[in-house]
């Protein structure tokens, strides 16, 4: 199965979507004191499927072509690849991960994509399902918003770092930090930029709009305020990592800033968490305030990647982004009657949709 038609990506879950949730009946289940309606297993994987299958059958989109190249020059006698490792001071796990992948597949590039994007696909899945009110309209706002194509496509490694620090969302939420923090470590082998967590961990435990999260607001806008004092000092602190070969690439110095537009896109779930902060604090769900918290993250990320690097800043939400999808069907749900929610669903995917086709169609030119 190849993507030769981009617009399928968003006309596959619009399609299948209803049919699945009238065919296949969902189950009424209560997580951290909200309730839940879980999608089966089984519709899951069928609208899930067809986005496996596109990325192991990828064309040359983005940086496919460097993780292909990646995967086969790694050698398979271990003499060999310790030579080779030694050569590579960063993301060590990564290469240790196609290492092992290739004693298994061989060289078969396509394998190693099915099996990369099974386990995002695992691990995005499995979260929406078990803590979204829709899982539907979670998963929707992941490919719309064109994060699918944006990470699974072009950031492969990062986001397999953001798969396993999904995992340890619920070690989070259960208080089992000494896993969770084992699961950060084994992120960040694979991509350095797992260890923001750990701060983003101190920031976003607690109610929700804490103190924490409105000193984050008010840090970030003195940050913009010094934005040029702090470019210098990030091009500083991104020598000798991972990516250096940014730092001193041109792109560095033409960089501007993330689209204002995808700021207020990405803010979306943290400016209606605000609006419906009494329906929070009422519920007082562990769950709903660190998504709510990790929106806030997005948001002031977001922000700042505007007025300073898009590049390197503008990747850092992806750490937080899909937890604050979370929160959004449930306040749409608490804060609107019945026939108004569904009408707000309505505008909301239309907004989508519309985001949808600019990334793809103006700024991406694929369809």
């Amino acid at each position: 199965m190849i993507l030769t038609n981009y617009w399928w990506l968003i006309l596959w879950p619009i399609l299948m979507g209803p049919i699945l949730a009238l065919i296949l009946p969902k189950t009424e289940v209560s997580v951290f004191g909200i309730t839940l309606e879980r999608w089966p297993l089984v519709a899951v994987w069928i609208l899930v499927l067809p986005y496996i299958f596109w990325c192991m059958n990828r064309s040359e989109f983005a940086d496919t072509e460097v993780y292909r190249s990646m995967f086969l020059e790694v050698p398979l006698p271990a003499s060999a690849f310790t030579n080779y490792l030694s050569g590579h001071t960063k993301d060590r796990g990564f290469f240790i991960l196609i290492w092992l992948l290739k004693h298994w597949i061989g060289n078969n590039d396509q394998a190693f994509f099915l099996i990369i994007a099974v386990f995002q696909l695992f691990c995005v899945a499995s979260f929406f399902r078990q803590y979204s009110k829709d899982f539907w309209l979670c998963f929707f706002m992941f490919v719309a918003s064109t994060d699918y194509l944006s990470w699974m496509f072009n950031g492969m490694r990062q986001f397999i770092a953001v798969s396993i620090i999904l995992i340890s969302f619920r070690c989070l939420l259960n208080r089992h930090y000494f896993l969770m923090l084992l699961l950060i470590l084994l992120a960040a082998s694979i991509h350095g930029s797992a260890l923001l967590v750990l701060p983003i961990l101190l920031i976003i435990y607690g109610r929700a709009w804490n103190k924490k999260t409105i000193l984050l607001l008010m840090t970030v806008i003195m940050m913009i305020l010094f934005v040029h004092p702090l470019t210098d000092i990030i091009e500083e602190l991104l020598r000798d990592t991972q990516y250096n070969d940014i730092v001193t690439n041109d792109i560095w110095q033409q960089d501007d800033g993330t689209n204002m537009l995808r700021v207020l896109f990405y803010s979306v779930p943290a400016l209606l968490s605000l609006a419906g902060k009494s329906y929070i604090d009422e519920a007082d769900s562990p769950l709903l305030n660190l998504c709510v918290n990790c929106s806030i993250c997005t948001a002031s990320v977001y922000l700042l990647s505007a007025f300073s690097s898009g590049i390197y800043i503008g990747r850092i939400p992806v750490l937080t982004t899909l937890q604050g999808y979370i929160i959004l069907p449930w306040l749409i749900d608490r804060m609107f009657t019945r026939t108004s929610a569904w009408l707000v669903r309505i505008v909301f995917i239309s907004v989508y949709l519309i985001f949808f086709y600019y990334q793809m169609h103006i700024a991406w030119q694929l369809i």
